[in-house]
């Protein structure tokens, strides 16, 4: 389907075909689940190759009673005349559908032994403004600014189910900033502001990255919450903790850890920006100066070890 793809997480069904989780990274738009029809083949990419050719795309639809539905995006929704136009035009079709509107879906996460499924909502300034969609049970604040993250089960365990059970994981924010309505797992949970990238350890650990905008980093209900930062979450106890805090300007995004928590890379996105556009004047020298103005910042990979040779996140 057409859409500002942020993410394309992909797990297998119980019957051996792909599933893949996408969220579409603007106000108001959809989660999305692409089944494809056929099974995985061995033999690599040659017997795989036009495995995403052939499937269904379906949208979520978030109910206020927990429950949820996947609902398949098919010929005739919006008087499409086809299955190329339904995906040409996703958007309209899983707003014909009746879709639930987001507050900008970006990264799916799946937990490796569980198999339920996260997404980072990052923020919605516009919710609840006058002519745009109201508050509803799955993005519960106007004027989002926190954004938050939400977890569903789907039916059996079975990532081809067409229906699941949802929650709230968090809703972000600074509790301090009164109106906020912030809600953590645990009072042992980091405050934070704009997720966005999620990623599962192979122990469970929820990874989460954070991206607020340049122009509004240290301001607002944002002025608690330092720079973007990496966090992590323990889903067994709901502490979350900040593991380590980008250079100004910068977005942390793209973590990745090894299979055997030996090593976890990191990627500092736009060191020394100061708006969405870019800012005229950078803020960070990062990663070759200490002051801004004495080197020119640049985005880099950060790979993160223990010195004892153990689990990064212990």
């Amino acid at each position: 389907g057409r859409k500002c793809t942020e993410s394309a997480t992909c797990t297998l069904t119980r019957d051996g075909r792909v599933a893949v989780y996408m969220g579409d990274d603007a106000r108001f738009e959809f989660i999305y689940k692409f089944v494809s029809r056929d099974r995985v083949r061995p033999g690599g990419y040659a017997a795989n190759r036009d495995l995403l050719d052939h499937g269904t795309l379906y949208a979520a639809r978030f109910d206020a009673s927990g429950q949820g539905a996947w609902l398949e995006l098919t010929n005739g929704d919006n008087g499409h005349a086809d299955q190329a136009e339904v995906l040409v035009h996703a958007r309209l079709g899983a707003s014909a559908r009746g879709a639930t509107p987001m507050d900008r879906p970006e990264w799916v996460a799946i937990h490796p032994r569980t198999a339920e499924v996260f997404v980072s909502l990052t923020n919605n300034s516009q919710r609840g403004a006058p002519g745009r969609p109201a508050v509803d049970a799955a993005n519960p604040r106007a004027n989002n600014l926190g954004g938050h993250i939400m977890r569903w089960t789907e039916a059996g365990a079975d990532a081809a189910a067409t229906t699941f059970t949802w929650s709230h994981f968090v809703l972000a924010g600074d509790p301090a900033v009164p109106g906020t309505d912030a809600r953590y797992p645990s009072p042992q949970a980091d405050a934070f502001g704009a997720p966005d990238g999620l990623h599962f350890d192979s122990a469970g650990l929820l990874w989460i990255q954070t991206d607020m905008s340049g122009q509004a980093i240290g301001k607002g209900t944002y002025a608690n919450l330092g720079n973007n930062a990496l966090l992590c979450a323990d889903l067994a106890t709901g502490s979350i903790k900040r593991f380590l805090t980008g250079p100004n300007g910068s977005e942390i995004t793209g973590c990745v850890v090894t299979p055997d928590r030996s090593t976890l890379f990191v990627n500092i996105q736009h060191p020394g920006e100061t708006s969405d556009s870019g800012g005229a004047r950078a803020n960070s020298a990062w990663p070759d100066g200490s002051e801004p103005g004495s080197a020119r910042p640049r985005s880099a990979i950060v790979a993160v070890r223990r010195r004892n040779g153990g689990a990064v996140g212990t």
